[in-house]
């Protein structure tokens, strides 16, 4: 693929992969990838481990299954995340940007608007609507062939502040290179996101995976092969639209938006 195919290709994979695991050689790559990410004073803060057995994933997939159920039940994830949230072309097509839920389930349908009331909330509950999202989160982490846990080294986070700002936009760039790259291996690619949302599900994450003290586990990604043909997935967390450089482009100073490039 040329660059720029990838560049504007990439997805996120909501979706499941394929059974088949991932070779060596692509695990190797997507690794050599993330480090030549570039770092202050090529300090290289990552850290990565590689995580295939069985018995292990099933163990991530509980906990983000659980996660899952336990912060959609509270009804505290709406309310965080619900300025983008879009349940409609209408809404999308003003705030260009967030997330456009144009597909769900049946009985998810009547809460597009009542899921930020607290009656809302309650509803959901009833009908065990939580603990249904939180099954399928848990079987599609189960089925992923790899997880990728992400770390920093505290020793270059806890210098002074800035460099914990270093750091993590060092972090940002080496997981980027990972995502580019599963575009070429033919791979997808996914946050694991609920045991973040989750008070104590992630020192869960943090104990299974026997992360040092001197680590500070910063996040899980799900990856695998995906299938040429797959159906959308019954909720859609992802969203292909994005915003014109009006938007978020500026000329000279922050004064004067840049015009004339939003139909380029």
């Amino acid at each position: 693929m040329e660059f720029i195919d990838v560049l504007f290709g990439r997805r996120t994979t909501n979706g499941p992969f394929l059974p088949d695991p991932v070779s060596d050689s692509h695990q190797q790559l997507l690794i050599k990838a993330a480090a030549s990410a570039p770092s202050q004073f090529n300090s290289q803060p990552w850290r990565f481990v590689v995580i295939e057995h069985r018995e292990t994933i099933e163990g991530i997939a509980r906990i983000s299954g659980v996660s899952m159920t336990q912060v959609i039940s509270e009804g505290s994830f709406f309310e965080r995340y619900k300025r983008h949230f879009r349940f409609s072309a209408e809404e999308m097509a003003e705030h260009r940007s967030g997330m456009y839920f144009d597909k769900l389930p049946k009985a998810l349908r009547p809460f597009t608007k009542a899921v930020f009331t607290p009656a809302g909330v309650q509803a959901m509950r009833m009908l065990r609507v939580p603990h249904t999202l939180g099954e399928e989160n848990r079987k599609l982490v189960q089925g992923s062939p790899i997880v990728l846990g992400v770390m920093l080294d505290r020793r270059d986070r806890e210098a002074h502040e800035l460099a914990d700002f270093y750091c993590q936009f060092s972090l940002g760039a080496a997981m980027e290179n990972v995502w580019l790259t599963t575009c070429e291996l033919g791979m997808g690619i996914q946050f694991i996101s609920f045991p973040m949302e989750a008070p104590g599900r992630w020192q869960k994450l943090i104990e299974l995976l026997e992360v040092p003290d001197d680590l500070e586990l910063m996040a899980l990604y799900r990856l695998g092969y995906v299938p040429e043909q797959s159906d959308r997935p019954a909720i859609d967390w992802s969203s292909r639209e994005r915003r014109p450089p009006s938007q978020f482009v500026f000329r000279e100073t922050c004064r004067s938006p840049q015009q004339g490039w939003d139909q380029a």
